[in-house]
C-alpha cells in the first residue's frame, strides 16, 4: 500500500513541483493550500506524511501543527521554512514536528526527509505492535476473587524496591507474576533477568550467577559476567529458589545484604543495584525445620510474599484462559478462533489441572492444532480425565476397550500429568508417585514417553514417540 503524504502550502508552483517528484517515488499525493484545508482533509482519512509551511494564510503552519497534536494525529510533520523562519523551525521541533527543510527547497533533500519521516513512522508502528504482543503475553487473565486479589498485591508491590517471594503450584503463572511486577515498575527499562534455580547443575549455579574469571575451573576459557551484574540497575529472578543449595544460599544472603559478590575465582568485589524476585513451589519453612533452607535468607526473600492461585481454586477463570489462549494459538497458527460449546467449558471446569495454567495452555494449542472443525465439543476433551464425556460415552468406550488397555493407557495419561505438573524433572515425578526413579524411567520407556532435553529460552517438553 502507498504512503500518503499532504503537501500544505499557499504556493501553487510549490505544490506542483514538490507533488511531481514525490509521486515519481511512487507515493500517493494531495496537496492543498491552507491550515483550514489540511485539518478538513484529516477528517477523511489518515496520512502518514504532512509537508507543512510555516508561512500560511489563515491559520498559520505553528498553529496547524498544535491543532494536529491536540487531536493526537500520528502523521510525521515535516516543515517548510523560508531563511528568516529558523526561529520559528525550531520552536515546530520542540512542538514535535520530525525535521524542516528551508526555502528555496531542495527537492533531493525534501525527498530524503520525507523517507527518513516515513521510516521513523514505520519504527514508531513496529513499536506499538511489539508492545501490545508484550502486553498481550503479560496478560494474568481472570476475573474471580482471587485473581483480582492477585492484581491488587502486584499493583501495590510494584512501585517499591521491596523483595518479593512468589509461592505457588508449578504452572500456576509465578513467572508471569514477577515479569509483571518487573514490568510496572520503576525499573522496567532496565533488564529482567531470569534463573531457574532448579534447572542449573550445582557445580555450575555459582558461576552462573556470580560470573567467573578466566582460568577459574576446567572449561573458564575466558571472563563471563554473571546473571545478578546483568541485571544490574534491573530486576532478578530467582525461580524455583528451594532448589539451591545452602551453600549457594550463603552467597546469595550476602548480596542482598551488601549488593555485592565476587566473581568465581576472582578477587574484585563487584557492586550491583539489584532487585530481586524469587518463587518456589516447596513449603519453604518446612524446608528451612528439615534443614535444607537458610531461615536468615527466607526472611530477607520474604519481604513481600504474594501467593499465586492454583486453577482449581479458580474454576470460575478457566473459560476466559481458554479463549484467551485460543486467541493467542490462532494468531501464532494463522487460523480461525475455535469456539468451545457448553458441555466443552464444563468438561474443562470439571477437570482437576494438575498442572495449573500451563496445562490448560497446553490442552488448548493440542485442540487448535488437532480439531478439524471450528467448535471445541466434550468428545475433543475426552483424554482428559473426568468430566470430558458423558456418562454413556464413558461406558460405550469401556465396552470396547479391554481391561489390560484401559489400565495402560490410564497409567501412561497419570504418568504424562505428573510429569507435566513436575515441569517433566523426572527426579520430583519418581518422589510425587512414590517410586524409584529407575522405574519410572523403565515405565516411561515401555509407554514410549521420551523426556526432551531443555533448550534455552524453552520449557522442558514431553513427546509420544510414534
Amino acid at each position: 500500500m502507498k504512503s500518503t503524504i499532504l503537501i500544505v502550502d499557499d504556493e501553487a508552483g510549490v505544490r506542483t513541483a514538490l507533488s511531481g517528484v514525490l509521486r515519481d517515488e511512487g507515493y500517493q499525493v494531495e496537496a492543498v493550500p491552507t491550515g483550514e484545508a489540511c485539518l478538513e482533509r484529516l477528517a477523511r482519512g489518515p496520512l502518514d506524511v504532512i509537508v507543512l509551511d510555516i508561512w500560511l494564510p489563515g491559520i498559520d503552519g505553528l498553529v496547524t501543527l498544535a491543532r494536529l497534536r491536540e487531536r493526537h494525529v500520528d502523521a510525521q510533520v515535516v516543515m517548510i521554512s523560508g531563511h528568516g523562519n529558523i526561529e520559528s523551525a525550531v520552536r515546530a521541533i520542540k512542538m514535535g514536528a520530525f525535521d524542516f527543510v528551508e526555502k528555496p527547497l531542495s527537492l533531493e533533500k525534501t525527498v530524503l526527509v520525507i523517507r527518513n519521516a516515513l521510516r521513523q513512522r514505520r519504527l514508531e508502528a513496529e513499536n506499538r505492535a511489539l508492545r501490545a504482543h508484550v502486553d498481550r503475553r503479560l496478560a494474568i487473565v481472570g476475573d474471580s476473587d482471587v485473581m483480582r486479589h492477585l492484581r491488587d498485591q502486584i499493583a501495590m508491590a510494584a512501585p517499591s524496591n521491596g523483595r518479593v517471594l512468589i509461592y505457588g503450584e508449578n504452572g500456576t503463572g509465578k513467572e508471569l507474576v514477577a515479569r509483571t511486577i518487573h514490568a510496572m515498575s520503576r525499573r522496567r527499562s532496565a533488564a529482567f533477568v531470569e534463573v531457574n534455580c532448579a534447572a542449573i547443575p550445582e557445580e555450575l549455579i555459582e558461576s552462573e550467577l556470580f560470573g567467573h574469571v578466566k582460568g577459574a575451573f576446567t572449561g573458564a576459557l575466558s571472563d563471563r559476567r554473571g546473571k545478578f551484574e546483568t541485571a544490574d540497575g534491573g530486576t532478578i529472578f530467582l525461580d524455583e529458589i528451594g532448589d539451591m543449595s545452602l551453600k549457594t544460599q550463603a552467597k546469595v544472603l550476602r548480596v542482598l545484604q551488601e549488593q555485592v559478590f565476587e566473581p568465581v575465582g576472582g578477587s574484585s568485589r563487584v557492586r550491583v543495584d539489584v532487585r530481586v524476585l524469587a518463587a518456589t513451589n516447596k513449603d519453604l519453612p518446612a524446608e528451612i525445620r528439615a534443614g535444607r533452607f537458610r531461615e536468615d535468607l527466607y526472611f530477607r526473600l520474604n519481604v513481600i510474599p504474594i501467593a499465586v492461585p492454583p486453577l482449581r481454586d479458580r474454576r470460575d477463570d478457566i473459560s476466559q484462559l481458554a479463549d484467551h489462549f485460543m486467541a493467542e494459538f490462532a494468531r501464532e497458527y494463522g487460523r480461525r478462533v475455535k469456539v468451545f460449546d457448553a458441555a466443552a467449558i464444563a468438561a474443562l471446569r470439571q477437570y482437576g489441572w494438575p498442572g495449573n495454567v500451563r496445562e490448560l495452555r497446553n490442552v488448548i494449542e493440542r485442540l487448535m492444532i488437532m480439531v478439524p472443525g471450528d467448535t471445541i465439543t466434550a468428545r475433543d476433551l475426552a483424554f482428559l480425565d473426568g468430566g470430558a464425556s458423558t456418562p454413556a460415552e464413558s461406558a460405550a468406550s469401556a465396552d470396547v476397550m479391554p481391561l489390560h488397555d484401559a489400565r495402560v493407557r490410564f497409567e501412561r495419561d497419570y504418568i504424562l500429568r505428573a510429569l507435566a505438573a513436575q515441569q517433566g524433572n523426572i527426579s520430583r515425578t519418581a518422589d510425587l508417585l512414590g517410586v524409584e526413579r529407575s522405574n519410572l524411567y523403565r515405565k516411561m520407556r515401555a509407554f514410549g514417553i521420551v523426556p526432551m532435553r531443555k533448550v534455552e529460552g524453552e520449557e522442558e517438553k514431553l513427546t509420544m514417540e510414534e
